[in-house]
Formats: structure tokens, C-alpha cells, sequence
């Protein structure tokens, strides 16, 4: 009995529980009308066939109203059936931005991020709080811009069918500008030197700062300025340098800053020994030592230290060590500006391809974008080998980006996946219509230009060009890897009617119709050696008076030739990018005879070579360098038609295309049996100066070049030199080159020309 007394109390309170709790037989819900039932059911905490209590019901209200869909909420429970009417928000209808400047803060693109971002776009359903939200992020970016007297407010607008359109209202008003940016606690660098680090600042000239907008205040370029200044400092040494204080001082009306900067530079640091640890036996600690570029005795630099770190994981990495660990400390000395630098390598296991595949191309054919992967499955993985087939694929021109990403293989630990990710860019075109070139002005073309046939990587060119200088009818077609070898193979016709006249040259006019092949071996997988023969039949009529003495009276009275040209073409290229590349050479040199089974006797022997080098991290020196030389043998003259000519804009631009060299006696260019030029050009992308397009790039350039009119007798002073600016932009239907120049070394009597435009031609 005591026993059943003693759970009485549990009883009870086990039916009272009974007796105020129920279960859910059905869920009633009332109001729908954009919001799927679905959607509302995923957010009850109960469903059918759970217990409910009355107590539970103010939770079933709270868990709708966070998520900020529904005006009003009631909940209700009877008999069984959970009740809920619901009161929705508007579905939005439009989200507009109202009053900004273009790329002062907001952009078109930075809009459609925030929309997505903010779930207010178009279908969304109404939050106040997503909105509240919204607006108290464009104040703070407007804030870190200094734009601190910018206000936003909103208007909506709301139909009949519970739909809601949104503006912002934004009046951004006139930023703050810096008043004054100083840095104190420096002593090892100069305060001028400092504050070139920061792209804001005092504006150093005041049609820069118009374009640069130096002045205007923006936080994350003074943080990104602050980052620079600890890389200075530890690059040097300094491995203790702290930012002590960044004051940034507003007025009181909002309309000006002043920046302090307070620096603490430490002690500059010495490196008085190295060790080295860890579990490495692929390469000798005598091997490392060698390619560190950092030693005892040296001042710390971190940068240095980074670099040679990078070449040794690379040294592992090519040796199958795809993922080696390695890690550096230092331990400073007390009472002492020097440390001791620890480098610890764990080489980690080795590793092999298992499998390559290739991702995005939707046109292009697996195996011509394999074909460049200069490594098998299979085979040990080779960080280098893996970087050169990237620079490959990028050379080829077909896409738009390339990215690889390595996974481990689920099925064997030692073995890596090669996943790569391209995407397809316009390889091809059909034109018709009208279009300019410096060269030959105006012209109607027509025709097909595809550099990737059928996704095959297979070329294939035919043109109709109709212009007041040239006439021309072509086909062409090459397979780069017309076998296995990865030999390649090419053919063409061509018929060409070039009026000099009218290319400011003389009056002569040159018709030529004939046939080209060419053979193809690699060398290596960035060299190639071609052969090739060009057979063509060359007419020629001559205007009366360049038919005279002092013009070319001789070799206008050979009006009819045949020409039998052999050329042998060595060609390298390591760039890593087809359209803009940053980094690796292109050299081509061709060595072409004619022989005497024709008519005409001449060899000739062209060199180009372009080599850009990376600086400052996106911005690259172009170097180029042209030598064209061309002359007859067996006591023939070089034809004048196959002269070398300069100016414009693929010679010395700033001069008048085709205008140097020897003159004839009407002042035109007469040309010349060599042609020179070198070039330097400084490169930097758009977004530099304030562009957003990542297709564009800008550079200062200088150009100089000659042309003389026999090789034997080079005279210094047909050289002529500019210097200029240039644009390069990558559109839709192909790259368009801008350049405006002016000269340097010019002689009296040079036609000059500051500006020009080219399709088809970038830095």
C-alpha cells in the first residue's frame, strides 16, 4: 500500500499533463496567397500528430513573425486542428536606386550584388527589417567613401495586388576631402616616402587628383595603406614595426579630414643563423641553403625569405610533393637586433596524377584543350609541369579564364585529381561591312575567321577585303596538331591587289595571286620550327612618272614575276595569356629565300621579340625589339615592293603611317631593305585609374625605330623616337588598340600623326 501511495503524486500530475495537452489531427491555414504552404509548414515547430498545449501557441506566433513575411499572425487551437491566419507582406514588384553617380560609390554592378544580397529583389517578399537593413549598409559605404553628409530615404508604393515597389532615394552630397595626412615616429624612411604608399591622400597635383581623386577619403584604401607600410618595414627588417595610433579626424560640418598616423619602427632585425627541421630527404640541407636567398648576416626581409620559401615548395612540388608544410620562426636575441630564422619542411607524402578532367568547354573538344596538359595520369605530380599546361591553354586564345583545382582521390590517399575549369570566349567571327585601319583606311569586308573550327583548335580564315588601297581574296587553314607528334599542317590561296598610292607610299600598284604551305615540328613545348613555300605570280604597273629616272625606271619595266619564296620560321612563346598577357616572351624569327627557279632573287631575315615582366604586383614592363632586313642576290636588286617601311602603329607611332625612310623625289616614303625598332611600355589594367572593366589596360610607352634603305649603309640619322600613351580594350569583337603620341626625336619635313586607332591590336 505504501508502495502505491508513494505514486500517486506522479500519477496525477502524468494525467493532468493528458488532459491539457493534445494532439494535432490537422493544420488549418488561412491568408495564402504567395507564399506556399510548404514554406509556412517548414517553420512551425509542430506538425500533425505532435502535442500541443494552449501555452504552445504564443511560440507558433513568435517562430512566424521572425521571418518577417507576414503583417500579422494568429494562431488558434480546437478540437484538434491548429488554426493560423496570416496577413502577408507585399511581394516586391521593383527595387530602384535613385540620384547616384555612376562609380562614385554605387555601380550598376555593386547594385545587383546588394539586391541578391539584401533578398529584396524582384519576387521577394517584403521585409521592413531586410529593408531597415539595406539602408544602414549603404550608409556605412557611403561612410567609408567619406560621403558623411549623404542621406538615403526610401518611398514605396503598394497595388491592389499586394505587390510593393521600393526606391531609394540617395542624395550623396560633396564628400569629405583630406585636409592633411601626416605620419609621425619614423626615422628610417622619409614621411614623403611613406605617404606614397597610400593611393589618398593630399593631392599632389591638381590634374591628377581630377582624374585620381586622391583627396577623397576612403577607409579601406587607409587600411590598405597601413598594410603597405608594416610590408615596407618588415621587408627591411623591421620586424617589430606597429601601427600605434590612425586618427581620423572629421570636421564638424562633414566637409574635410585630417589623417595622423603615429608609427613605432622598432629595431631592425639581423638574421645571425639559420636551422633547419623537420622530415625532408629529397633534397640536401646543403641543396636548400644554395637556392635561400636570405643568409647569416643578412637584414631580415620577409619578402625575400617568401620568395625562396615559394621556389622550395616548388623544388618539392616538382618532385611529386604536392602539399609539403613549411613553416618559419624566429627567436630573437636578447639585448641583441638579431634572430635566429628556424624553417621547418615536412615533404608530406608523394603524390601522382589519377585522373585529368576538363570542365566549361561547351564548344571546344576535350582533347584540344588536353592535348596541351604537359602531364599524364599516372605519372608523379609536377607542380611546374601543372603551371606550364595552364600558360598553354591560356595561349591558345579560346577562353576567357582557365582555373585548375587539385582534390585528393577518394579511393587513393597518394593520388590527386586535375580539375580543370575553362571558359569559352569568342574564338570566331562572320563579318560583313564596313571597318578602319590606319594602314588602309576604310575598307568593306567580308568573310569568316574562325581560330577554333568546330571546337577541333583547327584555324580557318576566309576573306573578302575591298578598300581604296587594297583588294584582297584569301583562304586559309591550319591544323596545329595535324598528328600525334603534335606536328601541324597549313595551306591558303590568296589574291591581293595592293595600290601604293593610296597607302601614301607611290604610284605603282602591285597584283599578286598564289598559294602557301607549311609543315610544322615542336621543338620543345614552347618552340616550334616551321617550313613553309609560298608560290605566287606578282603583275606589275607602274605610273608614268614612277616609271622615270629618279624613281625605279629598271624594275618597272619587269612587269610579270614569278616568285618561289621558301621561309623557315622559329617561333617560342612562354606568355600566360593570349590577349593580356603579364608575364613570358614571344619571339618569332623567320629566314626566307627566294629561289632562282623564279624570277625574283632576294632573301630576307626577320626577327620579333616581345618580353613582359611583372611589377608591382598587376602592373608589367613591355619590352620589344624588331630587326627586318631583305635583300637581293646575284646582282639583283631587292624589288622595291618588298621594302621595308616605318610608322604607325605597329612601328613608331607618332609619325605619319608608312612615312620613314628615304624619300622620293615627291616627298613620298621610298622604304628601305631594314627596318628597326625598339620599344618600352609601362601597363597597368583600367582599374588603376578608377576603370571598371577588366578588359581594359593602360601604358606610357616610348618607341624608337629607323628605317634605312640599304643594310650596308645604317645611318643614325634616319632614327626617329616618340613617346606616348596607349589603350588597349578587349571588346566583344575583338581587341581595339587607342594610342596618342608625341615625338621625340623628329626631323624637319616628318609627317606626324598624334593619334590612332587599330582593331585587332593590343600592347
Amino acid at each position: 500500500m505504501k508502495f502505491l501511495f508513494s505514486f500517486l503524486p506522479t500519477i496525477f500530475v502524468f494525467l493532468s499533463l493528458q488532459v491539457h495537452s493534445e494532439i494535432i489531427k490537422e493544420i488549418d491555414i488561412k491568408g495564402i496567397s504567395n507564399i506556399s504552404r510548404g514554406t509556412i509548414l517548414a517553420y512551425l515547430p509542430f506538425e500533425t500528430g505532435d502535442d500541443i498545449k494552449q501555452s504552445n501557441l504564443p511560440q507558433i506566433t513568435e517562430r512566424l513573425n521572425e521571418t518577417g513575411f507576414f503583417k500579422k499572425v494568429l494562431v488558434d487551437y480546437s478540437n484538434g486542428k491548429l488554426l493560423i491566419n496570416i496577413d502577408e507582406n507585399p511581394v516586391i514588384k521593383y527595387l530602384d536606386f535613385l540620384n547616384y553617380e555612376e562609380d562614385l560609390v554605387l555601380s550598376e554592378k555593386l547594385i545587383d550584388s546588394i539586391k541578391l544580397n539584401s533578398e529584396l529583389g524582384i519576387g521577394d517578399i517584403y521585409s521592413k527589417k531586410n529593408l531597415d537593413q539595406l539602408i544602414k549598409e549603404l550608409q556605412t559605404l557611403y561612410q567609408l567613401k567619406g560621403f558623411y553628409n549623404a542621406k538615403i530615404s526610401t518611398n514605396t508604393s503598394q497595388d491592389s495586388n499586394n505587390r510593393i515597389g521600393i526606391e531609394i532615394v540617395i542624395e550623396e552630397n560633396e564628400p569629405a576631402l583630406i585636409s592633411s595626412m601626416q605620419i609621425s615616429g619614423g626615422n628610417f624612411y622619409s614621411e614623403e616616402d611613406l605617404l606614397d604608399l597610400f593611393d589618398i591622400g593630399t593631392p599632389d597635383f591638381f590634374i591628377v587628383n581630377y582624374f585620381t581623386n586622391k583627396d577623397h577619403f576612403d577607409q579601406r584604401k587607409l587600411e590598405a595603406g597601413l598594410e603597405s607600410i608594416k610590408n615596407k618595414y618588415n621587408e627591411a627588417g623591421f620586424v617589430d614595426m606597429q601601427i600605434k595610433s590612425a586618427e581620423v579626424k572629421i570636421s564638424d560640418d562633414k566637409t574635410s579630414i585630417d589623417i595622423r598616423l603615429l608609427i613605432e619602427e622598432g629595431s631592425q632585425y639581423t638574421i645571425s643563423s639559420i636551422n633547419w627541421t623537420g622530415n625532408f630527404n629529397i633534397f640536401s640541407k646543403e641543396f636548400l641553403i644554395n637556392n635561400l636567398d636570405v643568409k647569416p648576416g643578412d637584414i631580415f626581409s620577409r619578402k625575400a625569405l617568401l620568395k625562396s620559401l615559394r621556389e622550395i615548395n616548388t623544388f618539392f612540388g616538382d618532385k611529386g610533393y604536392a602539399k609539403p608544410e613549411i613553416k618559419t620562426s624566429l627567436t630573437k636575441i636578447k639585448d641583441e637586433t638579431s634572430c635566429i630564422l628556424t624553417i621547418n619542411i615536412d615533404e608530406n607524402k608523394k603524390y601522382y596524377i589519377n585522373r585529368i578532367e576538363i570542365n566549361g568547354n561547351t564548344r571546344t573538344q576535350d582533347d584540344v584543350v588536353r592535348r596541351e596538359v604537359k602531364i599524364l595520369e599516372g605519372q608523379a605530380y609536377s607542380k611546374t609541369d601543372i603551371d606550364n599546361s595552364i600558360n598553354r591553354i591560356k595561349r591558345l586564345g579560346f577562353f576567357k579564364d582557365v582555373a585548375i583545382k587539385t582534390l585528393v582521390s577518394n579511393e587513393n590517399e597518394d593520388q590527386i585529381n586535375l580539375i580543370i575549369t575553362v571558359e569559352e570566349t569568342k574564338t570566331g567571327e562572320f563579318t560583313i561591312g564596313l571597318s578602319h585601319s590606319n594602314a588602309s583606311g576604310a575598307a568593306f569586308n567580308t568573310g569568316i575567321r574562325q581560330n577554333n573550327i568546330f571546337g577541333t583548335g583547327n584555324v580557318f580564315n576566309g576573306q573578302l577585303t575591298n578598300s581604296k588601297a587594297v583588294e584582297e581574296v584569301s583562304f586559309f587553314f591550319k591544323n596545329p596538331h595535324y598528328n600525334k607528334e603534335g606536328h601541324s599542317i597549313s595551306y591558303g590561296l590568296f589574291s591581293k591587289t595592293t595600290d601604293a598610292a593610296s597607302l601614301d607610299v607611290s604610284n605603282y600598284v602591285v597584283d599578286e595571286t598564289g598559294l602557301i604551305s607549311g609543315y610544322g615540328v615542336p621543338l620543345s613545348s614552347d618552340t616550334d620550327l616551321e617550313a613553309s613555300v609560298r608560290l605566287s605570280n606578282i603583275s606589275l604597273a607602274c605610273g608614268s612618272t614612277f616609271a622615270s629616272e629618279g624613281y625605279e625606271p629598271v624594275q618597272c619595266n619587269d612587269k610579270d614575276n614569278i616568285d618561289f619564296n621558301v621561309n623557315f620560321t622559329y617561333s617560342n612563346n612562354s606568355l600566360n595569356d593570349f590577349y593580356n598577357p603579364t608575364k613570358g616572351n614571344k619571339t618569332r624569327i623567320t629566314s626566307g629565300l627566294s629561289l632562282p627557279v623564279g624570277d625574283l632573287e632576294y632573301y630576307k631575315f626577320e626577327a620579333n621579340t616581345s618580353r613582359y615582366y611583372p611589377i608591382m604586383n598587376d602592373s608589367t614592363i613591355l619590352l620589344k625589339g624588331n630587326l627586318l632586313m631583305a635583300q637581293g642576290y646575284n646582282n639583283k636588286e631587292l624589288p622595291f615592293y618588298k621594302r621595308y617601311y616605318g610608322g604607325g602603329s605597329s612601328s613608331v607611332r607618332g609619325f605619319d603611317f608608312n612615312s620613314l625612310g628615304s624619300k622620293y623625289p615627291d616627298g613620298k616614303a621610298k622604304g628601305g631593305e631594314s627596318s628597326s625598332l625598339l620599344s618600352t611600355s609601362f601597363i597597368t589594367p583600367g582599374k588603376r585609374l578608377g576603370i571598371d572593366n577588366d578588359n581594359i589596360r593602360i601604358g606610357a610607352f616610348i618607341d624608337m625605330g629607323s628605317i634605312n634603305e640599304k643594310i650596308s649603309e645604317f645611318d643614325f640619322n634616319e632614327i626617329r623616337s616618340s613617346t606616348g600613351i596607349a589603350l588597349s580594350w578587349l571588346t566583344p569583337v575583338g581587341p581595339i588598340g587607342f594610342y596618342y603620341a608625341t615625338p621625340l626625336i623628329q626631323k624637319s619635313g616628318d609627317s606626324t600623326e598624334s593619334f590612332s586607332f587599330e582593331l585587332g591590336t593590343t600592347f
